[in-house]
């Protein structure tokens, strides 16, 4: 297995449906890619962009953790579990889809778009009931720091999902450093620049690119510009 693998973000997979562009650092639905599968538990990273009052009719999940995090104007949605819900910038969704459920997602502003990162990461227990959970982490600090914003634990901080994980953003001055360590030993790192420039134990990363890492000490990570940041910590089997 390798360390670290780099995923650039002009090498990503571009779907344009005109009322949805999706940037997809995986394979997804009609496109494959044999070198691009997953990074151990996490199977989908997609970067999409959905024009004014559309989106994703009712549609099917089951044993898959679904988390959608807006980055630019306003998501609704709503699930067989009777969930109706608005997700804005500063907002995390997390859904534990389990046994089975349906769920819609739109673009609530009809005259603009919204930008969000739909994860996916498989389960470490199939057949859950399904759950749902939102969390409002805009306020929280993220400042020179990573904030939280996803566990397995419902008692910890963040929405909670069936799986061994740990999100984290944060907002980073161009020459803060800091460094990340792991939660749980043998997991990896995968770090999803979502604005600015980065360095990343020495790898120099720019916006939307990915990269993901099986460290063996903590991570050094360094703002080479004003940067946003998203850590996704993932174990490698589940």
């Amino acid at each position: 297995m390798k360390n670290s693998i780099l995923h650039k973000a002009d090498s990503r997979f571009v779907a344009d449906h005109g009322w949805l562009k999706s940037a997809q650092t995986f394979s997804f639905h009609d496109h494959y890619d044999p070198q691009r599968i997953q990074f151990g538990a996490l199977r989908v990273l997609n970067d999409d962009i959905v024009n004014g009052g559309k989106g994703f009719g009712r549609h099917p999940h089951d044993n898959m953790e679904i988390i959608s995090i807006p980055l630019e104007g306003t998501l609704e949605h709503q699930d067989s579990m009777g969930n109706v819900a608005v997700i804005n910038p500063g907002e995390i969704q997390a859904m534990s889809a389990g046994t089975g459920i349906y769920h819609t997602e739109f673009n609530k502003h009809p005259d603009e778009p919204v930008t969000f990162l739909q994860i996916w990461l498989y389960p470490d227990q199939l057949n859950v009931a399904p759950r749902y959970d939102q969390l409002d982490y805009s306020k929280g600090d993220k400042h020179n720091k990573f904030l939280q914003i996803l566990s397995p634990d419902p008692d910890d901080a963040g929405v909670w999902i069936q799986q061994q994980s740990w999100f984290h953003i944060g907002e980073l001055d161009a020459g803060f450093g800091t460094r990340y360590s792991l939660k749980k030993a043998g997991n990896g790192l995968y770090v999803f620049v979502i604005k600015g420039n980065v360095h990343v134990n020495g790898e120099a990363l720019e916006r939307r690119d990915g990269y993901g890492l099986w460290p063996e000490a903590d991570v050094n990570i360094t703002a080479t510009s004003d940067a946003e940041v998203l850590l996704m910590e993932i174990p490698e089997k589940w």
